[in-house]
């Protein structure tokens, strides 16, 4: 298979897939941003119910300062962190995604071993993005297929990053649609539907992310390893 091939075969179809799934989230997320939740709440007062809820009081709900897209749970701060498009509004969306970040915070609480295991990689996978790329074109402009190897071997810490990621996204999703169902946030039918569109749209960001790295390692290898 020539170089051509390998990149229309390889990266092609994940940059695709990638572009249509932040395409479909934007557009599902702007859709139930105008479904207002029945039960009146702010995404943070959603947030702030099921924490308190699940026993954590302690926990706080502050405003995210990174805009748009920036929600997160820190788990070394226990502290949850809502952009603005989800911390006041009172819609689907907002409830969604207030409650998906929660799902971290529970699972932070119950010692959920994914998401133990993603942050204890976190400083591995900070080095590794960064670092694979500059030994990978060193190991190439010097024809030094140990460097070359050593890189995909570092890259191969930020692809089990994000297939560490999958679990702990799909699990804190399936908390958030629970805990909104269970307290009555939101309505059954339409509502929880729209939970569940914002939720699955989210998710497969993640996907597309895994998807992407895993296709990039598996291209490079052939790329310099293949004829081996």
């Amino acid at each position: 298979m020539d170089g051509l091939m390998l990149y229309l075969v390889f990266l092609i179809p994940p940059l695709v897939f990638g572009l249509v799934v932040q395409w479909w989230l934007k557009k599902t997320f702007a859709r139930y941003s105008e479904v207002p939740v029945s039960a009146g709440m702010s995404g943070a007062q959603v947030a702030r119910a099921i924490l308190d809820r699940n026993g954590l009081s302690q926990v706080p709900v502050e405003m995210s300062p990174g805009g748009a897209l920036s929600d997160h749970y820190d788990p070394r701060k226990k502290a949850l962190f809502l952009s603005e498009p989800v911390y006041s509004p009172s819609t689907v969306a907002a409830a969604a995604v207030a409650a998906h970040e929660t799902g971290h915070a529970l699972q932070d609480s119950r010692d959920y071993v994914p998401l133990k295991l993603r942050s204890a990689m976190f400083p591995a996978v900070a080095f590794a993005s960064n670092a694979w790329i500059w030994l990978l074109v060193i190991g190439a402009f010097l024809q030094a297929m140990g460097l070359v190897a050593i890189a995909l071997l570092v890259y191969a810490v930020a692809v089990a990053f994000h297939i560490v990621t999958l679990p702990v996204e799909f699990n804190a999703s399936r908390r958030a649609s629970g805990q909104l169902r269970e307290l009555g946030i939101v309505g059954v039918g339409g509502e929880q539907a729209g939970v569940n569109k914002v939720l699955t749209a989210a998710a497969l960001t993640y996907v597309a992310g895994a998807l992407a790295a895993i296709t990039q390692l598996l291209y490079y290898a052939l790329v310099f390893f293949g004829d081996d």
